[in-house]
């Protein structure tokens, strides 16, 4: 079994790109045969449907979490002209903001926060990874366990880049000097 170890994502993408992906019918994992949509207030929820009948209805399985909010985007020309001084120039008053409004879908946060539940988690991820691949902005990383070896992930502003695994020893408790509290010989806990 597949499994997601750890992930972090700052991944931005317009609300109306994340419905579009899903209406373009995706090539989703073999075990997912559709997922579900659900907007409650500022919370987008993708839920997988499990191919396998065998797994009960009253199984949750893995969902993608995404907030919504509304960010302003800018033309280039717009920012140019938003970032240009405006000394000595007459400022017209009233002026028009700049920009167009846009629901953005923000899946931002570590594994237990965008990725959540564990039944068809790596097939999930997958579809993720896919999401992450339609961003202009943000990184997606993870540590995730396919076929009995760990695999690296990294996707950065919708491009997947190069990414290592490196394991290192944690620090060892035969040279510690003992300046921690002993919790099991403790004469303050009875």
């Amino acid at each position: 079994m597949s499994q997601v170890y750890r992930l972090h994502s700052t991944l931005e993408l317009p609300l109306e790109t994340v419905y579009d992906y899903f209406e373009e019918d995706p090539k989703l994992p073999g075990e997912i045969d559709s997922v579900d949509i659900t907007r409650r207030n500022n919370t987008l929820i993708i839920s997988a449907v499990s191919t396998d009948e065998s797994i009960s209805k009253y199984t949750p399985t893995a969902q993608l979490k995404a907030s919504v909010n509304e960010t302003r985007v800018f033309t280039e020309e717009e920012e140019e002209r938003r970032n240009k001084p405006q000394w000595g120039d007459e400022v017209e008053e009233e002026e028009e903001p700049l920009g167009e409004l846009v629901e953005m879908a923000a899946f931002k946060g570590d594994r237990e926060t965008v990725l959540q539940n564990s039944a068809l988690q790596y097939p999930m991820f997958e579809v993720l990874c896919n999401l992450a691949r339609q961003a202009e902005k943000g990184t997606l990383t993870a540590i995730a366990e396919r076929n009995g070896e760990l695999e690296a992930t990294r996707i950065v502003d919708g491009e997947d880049r190069p990414s290592s695994i490196e394991v290192v020893e944690g620090p060892s408790n035969e040279n510690s000097s003992g300046g921690g509290v002993d919790w099991r010989d403790n004469k303050f806990i009875s």
